[in-house]
């Protein structure tokens, strides 16, 4: 037999359900008129337990409902109080005073501020009451709430993009936490889905490739794109559209009419932001059916949500075949999606560009470099010719600053000056891998500064001349793991590149005369005598 309760209104099953109409065992269900009828029909042939349990109601309803033959729909409902209100004497002096200053106060917060007030005359059981009580004067008398309003998209109208963070998901590349966000695009009425990997922020750079390329994908463009506040297309320093030039040429190019929605609220930007959960619930899911976060390389990685991003897509296939035909149609070509900085190199072989130190050839040294920026790399070109491509860099949450640093640009100086890698500014980031700074504390612990440097000087010189920069690191990390220093001997004997033996070929001259064989003979030169 199902136990009761007794509360205020009424008689409550286990399910915390009021029983004002009969309960069924089913939580969150009355008992309604069909059922009444079929228990009182299954009533006639069965006991009254088997009747009830076949009927889905407790035996304690089947005893009601043969007390009181009344249907529920024919069961009048109470609406007054079976008590006395516990907080009638302080509800008009401190509780509405305390909602209208502040109407988000939480239940408990007022709870705690009346037993602050009012000792030993409000425990902590009465919280649910006064809960009820605050939700019943906020429908009556609160603020009045945000009302959501649902749109009716047309195909072909509008094309959103925001960008997402990925931190929960905690990837991982190469064993390396991989900090970075997706940049979402979606098209509204057909929900179709194109997403692009960034490491960087929200930049106009990544903006631009991204919507460039879903637009390109698509095969199409919208007649409208919408996003939030983007400081990378928005100065957001006036109530109006108040557009970048960068941001408004992207528009210009592609005829599309730019709109935003208000600034704070993001659910006005809700056909990209519930994509959004959507698609890390389906990415999450992808994780766990694959079996680990980690992963070869950023292409690799990418590779994995392009896919997920396509499962998706599918599912909408036929929508977006209507919205397609309502698509304008593409320009020639694409726009620039990268913008020009000039930087110098310095005396110290480095350039800064946006607070990035980059490092660059020692013979560009001196020369002012025209870098394009990218979302995801950096081009230089002297004189209209391209001489070093970089990563672009992020910026380190402590300080601001980042550094791109490829260790093969200071090698051969480091050989003439060893000693200089001890307070080298940027040394840390020299080093290609973890193993290289592990390897350098334990040496610049054990070891005089000099042979220090000038191991880990020739271990760096070895991974960049060779090419044996992750066997090394793996060797080091096995040297270390046995509480022993690196050998740059026995190390350059294992891994620096051996010279192929060369085999002895013999070539055997012919004489000149034996080529006289290949030339016609004399008579087969001369002309057939005619006879007269």
């Amino acid at each position: 037999m199902a136990s009761h309760r007794r509360r205020s209104n009424g008689w409550v099953q286990d399910g915390g359900l009021t029983s004002e109409q009969e309960v069924s065992l089913v939580p969150g269900t009355r008992i309604t008129d069909q059922q009444v009828c079929l228990y009182m029909n299954n009533r006639k042939k069965k006991l009254q337990a088997l009747a009830a349990a076949k009927t889905g109601i407790s035996e304690r309803s089947a005893r009601r409902i043969e007390h009181d033959v009344k249907l529920p729909s024919q069961t009048p409902r109470r609406y007054w109080r079976s008590r006395v209100n516990p907080f009638e004497q302080v509800w008009d002096s401190d509780v509405v005073p305390l909602l209208c200053s502040a109407p988000k106060l939480m239940a408990i917060t007022v709870l705690r501020k009346l037993q602050d007030d009012h000792p030993d005359q409000f425990p902590d059981g009465m919280l649910r009451t006064l809960q009820r009580h605050i939700r019943h004067w906020r429908a009556l008398e609160g603020p009045s709430k945000e009302v959501f309003f649902p749109q009716e998209h047309a195909p072909g109208h509008r094309g959103l993009s925001d960008f997402t963070a990925m931190g929960e998901l905690r990837i991982t590349i190469a064993n390396a936490p991989f900090a970075h966000i997706l940049y979402h695009f979606v098209l509204a009425f057909s929900r179709w889905e194109h997403v692009e990997v960034v490491e960087g922020g929200e930049s106009f750079e990544a903006l631009s490739k991204g919507l460039q390329n879903a637009l390109w994908q698509a095969g199409g463009t919208p007649q409208e794109h919408r996003s939030d506040s983007l400081s990378a297309a928005f100065k957001n320093l006036a109530e109006e559209d108040d557009f970048t030039a960068r941001y408004t040429a992207l528009l210009d190019h592609y005829d599309m009419l730019g709109t935003r929605n208000n600034r704070g609220l993001s659910h006005e930007n809700g056909s990209v932001e519930s994509s959004h959960r959507y698609l890390k619930e389906a990415i999450e899911q992808a994780l766990l059916l694959r079996g680990h976060r980690d992963f070869e390389d950023r292409p690799a990685y990418e590779a994995f949500v392009r896919e997920a991003v396509m499962r998706r897509n599918r599912r909408n296939a036929a929508a977006f075949r209507i919205e397609r035909e309502h698509l304008r149609d593409l320009p020639p070509r694409r726009t620039t999606d990268f913008v020009e900085e000039e930087a110098r190199v310095t005396r110290c072989g480095t350039f800064t560009v946006r607070a990035i130190l980059y490092s660059a050839p020692s013979r560009l040294i001196g020369h002012r470099l025209k870098v394009r920026l990218y979302s995801d790399r950096l081009d230089c070109y002297l004189s209209g010719a391209l001489v070093l491509t970089l990563a672009r860099g992020i910026r380190s949450p402590i300080g601001g600053r980042g550094r791109v640093i490829d260790y093969r640009h200071f090698i051969d100086a480091l050989k003439r000056k060893p000693q200089a890698f001890k307070g080298l500014v940027f040394r840390d980031a020299l080093f290609p891998r973890e193993a290289y700074r592990r390897t350098w504390e334990q040496l610049d612990l054990k070891l005089p500064q000099r042979q220090a440097c000038q191991t880990i000087v020739a271990l760096l010189e070895m991974a960049a001349r060779d090419g044996v920069e992750a066997v090394l690191a793996q060797r080091l990390d096995a040297l270390l793991a046995a509480g022993l220093l690196p050998d740059v001997k026995q190390l350059r004997e294992q891994f620096a590149s051996r010279k192929a033996e060369l085999p002895d070929v013999t070539v055997d001259i012919p004489a000149a005369s034996r080529y006289d064989a290949l030339l016609p003979s004399a008579h087969e030169d001369e002309p057939e005598a005619v006879s007269a």
